[in-house]
């Protein structure tokens, strides 16, 4: 079967995306694949595990797979280019995992074995990971990014005068560790004699390094400059940003300094760039809610919310939702803060509060460009609530975020901006509330018996169902080895809970009913919380009990 049909056949891609695939085809020249991919109707991720599963081939998603230096070591970057093969790792039995893009090229085996010597043990990959990952696992093979730190450190501590090239090499370094590391922010955070330096990676802080005080002038100077702020002001906090192209992604940092005793603290979030979109099937919901969040996402009209704390998932749940819009048919306006995804048919613009265009700005522009489904990065004020809610009655469909710590105190939060409760009980559809949980590797997870102190930690009440306590007897914890960097996880998935708004619920809000009342009538409309979701989530193993505890307990 041609790759179009596999894919069709799959429920991946219909009929009529197929033609508008063909008609930008005919004016690009890129194969059909490509054109798939850039229009957004499928990634490059799903092309692989469609190819995979047609070939029987084990399919590995190297966003969540570390490439072992040892192997690729063995194999020269451009002969690994040139076959179409990338080196994952060596096995205990010292046999070797290559990741190939198509599934018939015998080509790489061959090579492999000739090269190493190792009988090669073949997984699919997608092929825009391919690219991307062979880059940065050679480039940092080549260039030891720690090495580098530890030597600056070294030399800094020795030297007299503090040498401006070092420190400026230091403070680029330490952003390009981020990189390496996946991580979200990189903290700079001054002591009385020295600085610390962590990575959040998967949303926990790692320790990184430990750097002489006398470098701390330096670093802060050299990344105020780089994102244009105001060196010689250190009482005040700054924000500010600037833009690093690494390995042919673009990388944006923000930037955020703020006073403390021992001189100014840096925090840099780092944005990478336009990464694989997700089908809601993906996000890591179980089934039933997956069913629940398609048939909301289908609505017409009405706001759909997705609360949660920062870094848990939910732009990329608000983009699964808008892959469930049917992009040539209805037409779809975001603003953002910033843009993180670019998708195609979809009119997407982000905030510029200099120019003093904000979201409350954008969703009044928004009811005149015709629209039918409305994205606003964010609620954050009275003025963007009650444009979400006059957009949603008026008969369009409004997606949103907000800071909320569950479903159920969306409500109160939504209240707090002066919105109307009859107004709001009639627009609001649902709130889904998130986190993003770590993985158990599964090379290394080690199954136990839960003790009374691990129920104790997990805090099991009322509102978890009956028999969830006689299945936690047997768990998975943590462990640690090469496969996940010692961590003991590798990857995170989606811990959610979905509050459906139906008639008796929205009685309530018009009636300003308690929070206690709106969440019975909640868990008797099939709504399952955070913790229970969390529970299961560790019952099934996918996750430890720490785990859990740390996030949502």
């Amino acid at each position: 079967m041609k790759l179009g049909e596999v894919l069709k056949d799959r429920g991946l891609i219909t009929d009529e995306r197929i033609e508008v695939a063909i008609a930008h085809q005919k004016i690009t020249g890129n194969l059909l694949g490509e054109t798939l991919i850039n229009l957004g109707f499928v990634s490059s991720n799903e092309i692989a595990r469609t190819l995979a599963e047609q070939a029987g081939i084990p399919f590995v998603d190297l966003a969540e797979h570390i490439i072992s230096e040892e192997a690729i070591r063995l194999v020269p970057k451009d002969v690994a280019q040139k076959t179409g093969f990338i080196p994952l790792r060596i096995q205990e039995d010292g046999s070797i995992e290559i990741g190939i893009t198509n599934p018939s090229n015998i080509h790489a085996i061959d090579m492999v074995l000739k090269l190493t010597g190792k009988r090669p043990m073949v997984f699919m990959i997608d092929n825009q990971a391919f690219h991307e990952s062979i880059e940065r696992a050679y480039f940092f093979l080549e260039n030891p990014i720690q090495q580098r730190i530890n030597e600056a450190i070294d030399e800094i501590k020795i030297a007299q005068v503090l040498p401006a090239a070092t420190v400026a090499a230091l403070s680029e370094n330490l952003i390009m560790e981020g990189i390496r590391r996946k991580a979200t922010d990189v903290h700079i955070s001054p002591e009385a004699e020295t600085v610390n330096v962590f990575y959040r990676v998967d949303g926990v802080l790692q320790y990184g390094f430990c750097i002489p005080k006398t470098a701390k002038n330096g670093i802060i100077s050299r990344l105020k400059i780089m994102a244009m702020l105001d060196i010689s002001e250190q009482r005040l906090p700054q924000d500010g940003s600037f833009a690093m192209t690494f390995l042919n992604t673009k990388y944006e940092m923000r930037i955020s300094t703020t006073p403390t005793i021992y001189g100014e603290n840096i925090v840099l979030r780092v944005l990478a760039g336009t990464g694989q979109l997700l089908r809601v099937e993906s996000l890591g919901f179980d089934e039933s809610n997956t069913k629940r969040l398609k048939n909301l996402f289908h609505k017409p009209y009405g706001i759909i919310l997705i609360t949660g704390p920062t870094g848990s998932g939910k732009t990329t749940t608000l983009y699964a939702a808008l892959r469930e819009v049917n992009l040539l048919e209805r037409n779809v306006l975001t603003v953002e803060d910033p843009v993180e995804y670019r998708l195609s048919f979809v009119k997407q613009t982000p905030v510029n509060l200099k120019a003093g265009y904000d979201f409350a700005l954008a969703g009044k522009t928004f009811m005149r460009q015709d629209p039918d489904v409305m994205l606003l990065g964010e609620i954050r004020d009275e003025e963007t609530a009650k444009i979400a809610v006059r957009a949603s009655i008026t008969g369009h469909l409004v997606l949103s975020t907000l800071h909320t710590n569950d479903a159920i105190t969306s409500i109160p939060r939504l209240q707090d901006f002066n919105v109307d409760r009859f107004m709001l009980s009639s627009s609001l559809l649902a709130v889904i509330a998130q986190r993003l949980v770590r993985k158990l590797c599964p090379s290394c997870k080690q199954e136990s018996e839960a003790t009374e102190d691990d129920l104790a930690l997990l805090n099991i009440s009322g509102d978890v169902q009956p028999g969830v306590v006689e299945s936690l007897k047997k768990v998975y914890r943590a462990k640690g080895c090469n496969m996940c960097n010692q961590s003991g996880y590798m990857g995170r998935t989606v811990v959610g809970e979905i509050l459906v708004v139906n008639d008796e619920i929205r009685e309530l809000v018009s009636e300003n009913a308690s929070l206690k009342k709106v969440k019975e009538a909640a868990l008797n409309n099939g709504m399952v919380t955070l913790k229970a979701s969390g529970i299961r989530k560790i019952i099934e193993g996918v996750t430890s009990i720490e785990e859990i505890a740390r996030l949502i307990v």
